[in-house]
């Protein structure tokens, strides 16, 4: 059996402006060495070349919605403190006091009107300037004299999700967010709250995991319980700053799949997703995304949710971004999956896969997050209680759900590969785009001089 996997459009329905293809950006055939993905020379310099220089999701702008709030971001070696200032600005701080370099918070988000030093009790307001040294007196005044404030660095907001940046002279967010900003915003991630955080250590390079998750090609070998309700031909967009779309067609089957006519139970999944009974439905596989979409808009309409902004396929699909460096957002109507790729602080073979769900709750029939993301019937969809992060160590069972333990089970296997003489380098074909357009801009800051 043939397939075709050309590259498409994705239009169901009346064309529209979301769906447009982005201006052409060919990365040509590049081939790069694999110890990118191993050796602690390239990641040292990966640290400061590309995680020190760029904006990095700390937080969804949820966990500090309030004056006091904060939540803490930790990557590779670092620790900072984001926080809701009693003025209204967010702001973030290195997570150190300035005095003998202790931590000063420890959990993953509260809410404080002040930060003390758990070692030498030094206090610290929201805005990170000093309110107290314990016994200052017993401090030479040309000690103190020097900064005993917490060091602060760049922090800005948008489209719902709070970013920080190490380097002091990164050029804005909203400029550097630009080509796919617009589109991000669609969806209200500054409405919607996390109800759902895990955290797991996996053995391979956070590169891995950002390759692995920027594509659907090895859905048929990885994953085979998904061809029935995902279609593998896709419509992907490169975008300037190493910024990538795909839409990932749901609710009808994969060419791949043996039965293109029959409701199978993923695609009764995704027909009681939208409010319609399979037991009823007369269509077949194949017409099922477009029945999805008349649903959904159909109860958009009677309950007064804004869909009119959305294309036909962001009511079916999942619109997937690349956010440079290390985070991948698919977003939905009803709910955004966001994942982060946090490098190990000192081993190349491993990382930290950080994801949350986030979510709206709106009181309509049937509305909530998509089924297929697994969210247990216990979890708070309300957003009135922000849920702990369960983090599970390497060698644990993650318990991420059936398709994401799959790909922790196999990342590592690719990264023992990667470190073969038999490997050269990655082999790209075009549904693997998103990876080379990924890799070319990393390549391309891996380049820069120290100065630039």
């Amino acid at each position: 059996m043939a397939f075709d996997f050309r590259l498409w459009d994705i239009h169901v329905g009346a064309p529209h402006p979301f769906n447009d293809r982005a201006p052409v950006i060919d990365n040509g055939a590049t081939r790069p060495s694999p110890d990118r993905y191993y050796d602690p020379a390239f990641a040292a310099q990966e640290w400061e070349k590309i995680f020190a220089r760029s904006w990095l999701i700390a937080c969804p702008l949820s966990d500090v919605r309030e004056p006091g709030d904060y939540a803490r971001f930790d990557i590779g070696i670092e620790s900072f403190i984001v926080v809701h200032g009693e003025d209204g600005v967010i702001r973030a701080h290195y997570n150190v006091c300035p005095h003998r370099g202790s931590q000063l918070v420890m959990g993953d988000t509260g809410c404080a009107s002040q930060f003390t030093c758990p070692f030498h009790s030094w206090q610290f307001g929201l805005d990170g300037e000093n309110i107290h040294v314990t016994d200052r007196e017993t401090f030479r005044p040309e000690v103190l004299c020097h900064d005993v404030n917490l060091t602060s660095v760049r922090c800005e907001v948008a489209a719902g999700l709070v970013f920080i940046s190490m380097d002091p002279h990164i050029e804005p967010l909203r400029q550097w967010l630009a080509p796919i900003l617009p589109q991000l915003e669609l969806y209200d991630i500054d409405k919607m709250n996390v109800i759902q955080h895990r955290k797991s250590d996996w053995g391979a390079n956070w590169k891995g995991g950002v390759d692995a998750f920027a594509e659907i090609y090895h859905l048929h070998a990885v994953h085979p319980q998904t061809q029935c309700l995902m279609d593998d031909r896709t419509q992907i967009d490169l975008y300037p700053n190493g910024f990538s779309r795909q839409f990932v067609p749901f609710a009808q089957p994969s060419p791949r799949y043996v039965d293109q006519e029959g409701v199978n139970p993923g695609i009764a999944m995704m027909l009681r997703d939208a409010g319609i009974d399979p037991a009823t439905y007369n269509g077949t596989a194949q017409q099922t995304r477009e029945a999805v979409q008349q649903a959904k808009r159909a109860r958009a309409a009677k309950f007064g949710l804004d869909y009119d902004k959305f294309s036909d396929t962001q009511l079916s699909d999942s619109t997937i971004y690349g956010v440079f460096p290390n985070a991948q957002i698919g977003c939905h109507p009803e709910a955004v999956f966001l994942h982060r790729f946090l490098p190990h602080p000192t081993d190349p073979n491993r990382f930290t896969y950080d994801t949350c769900i986030l979510y709206r709750h709106v009181d309509a029939p049937g509305y909530a997050p998509p089924a297929w993301m697994g969210l247990s019937e216990e979890i708070d969809v309300t957003g009135e209680t922000r849920p702990d992060i369960v983090h599970t160590g390497l060698g644990e069972p993650p318990g991420l759900g059936e398709v994401l333990d799959q790909d922790s089970d196999l990342l590592p296997i690719v990264q023992a590969g990667a470190r073969s003489r038999g490997f050269r380098g990655p082999l790209w074909g075009e549904q693997e785009a998103r990876l080379r357009h990924f890799h070319a801009e990393l390549d391309r800051r891996m380049a820069m001089g120290d100065d630039a």
